[in-house]
């Protein structure tokens, strides 16, 4: 069995999801193809735990995302602005902050809590999705991130892709429609569903 550098997250809902993607457009065009979100392949996300596991214990995942599906309810979330922050290599990355709510910070410990026991952060190469060259900043931040973006350091967002943007829109309130389990790529992108439950029907 293989090991896999992975992203429990939540998918945000339809009406959400084509404005991310609008933006991600808007990105796209002026600074060039880094990240380019879609429906299929390279979705919009919040993440609530990063880390690398044994392709072995997906089923086992599976059953504790199940679980934690059941006793969440999150209710409407809200973007509450965007921020544009400087990886590694000082390139400019926009994101739409999510307002961390009280049920929103629980369910992100409680799926570190729970997926502790099968995640590391010995992230490597051959753990990421894909066949491009996979950048510092994603094995850095997969690394550090129960150190530095876990628990206080919680910090929910949807990644809108690489550059500053000008958006009009910065109060949105959505839904999650799906907490998943997705395999990372290159930019800690979502580009494989591995498991994948619906909210507030299981």
């Amino acid at each position: 069995m293989g090991r896999k550098a992975v992203d429990a997250v939540l998918l945000p809902g339809e009406a959400m999801r084509e404005k991310v993607l609008e933006a991600n457009a808007n990105l796209v065009e002026k600074f060039g193809r880094k990240i380019v979100l879609n429906k299929e392949d390279c979705l919009p996300h919040i993440s609530l735990a990063m880390g690398c596991i044994d392709e072995g214990d997906i089923g086992a995942i599976e059953s504790i995302l199940a679980e934690i599906a059941k006793e969440s309810l999150l209710g409407n979330l809200k973007v509450i602005g965007i921020r544009t922050t400087t990886n590694s290599r000082g390139e400019e990355v926009s994101v739409f902050e999510v307002e961390k709510t009280k049920e929103l910070g629980g369910l992100h410990e409680k799926v570190m809590g729970r997926l502790a026991p099968y995640f590391s952060q010995d992230a490597t190469e051959d753990m990421i999705y894909g066949e491009e060259e996979v950048g510092e900043s994603t094995l850095l931040w997969i690394k550090n991130y129960r150190e530095k973006s876990s628990f206080a350091n919680f910090s929910p967002h949807i990644t809108i892709g690489y550059g500053a943007i000008e958006w009009q829109e910065t109060s949105m309130e959505f839904t999650a429609s799906k907490l998943a389990l997705c395999h990372l790529g290159n930019h800690c992108t979502c580009r494989k569903v591995l498991v994948s439950i619906e909210l507030g029907s299981v």
